[in-house]
């Protein structure tokens, strides 16, 4: 299966189980990997054949940076949602969501969490 890959969206979300984070907010970046068939884009040159990446970015925005969730497993399935809704040449979408500054203590770079939905699941 083809691909198209949007990495490292960031955007200002208020996920999270302590009260701060619904309050004061923080960074999260998203990856996609979107799989299609791009043979029908890449042989005609027509978009539409294609899913654009401003409208991936938009809808990937609209989740992260609207209703706050508890778990950033939730905001990951509610994108795999919306993309799925939003462009029916989907076929099957990773979605990885980086919290890079979780209120835990120790030293790393960040912590993620990965999904892989495809629409055969739903």
């Amino acid at each position: 299966m083809d691909k198209i890959y949007v990495n490292q969206m960031e955007f200002w979300g208020y996920h999270g189980l302590f009260p701060e984070e619904n309050k004061l907010g923080q960074r999260f970046y998203v990856d996609l990997e979107l799989e299609l068939d791009l043979k029908p884009a890449s042989q005609s040159d027509d978009m539409t054949k294609s899913i654009d990446y401003g409208a991936i970015y938009e809808t990937t925005k609209k989740i992260v940076e609207g209703k706050a969730y508890k778990l950033v497993e939730s905001v990951a399935e509610q994108i795999s949602m919306e993309l799925f809704s939003s462009f029916p040449l989907l076929e099957g979408c990773l979605v990885k969501v980086f919290k890079p500054d979780p209120p835990i203590p120790g030293h790393y770079q960040s912590v993620a969490i990965e999904i892989y939905r495809s629409r055969s699941d739903e």
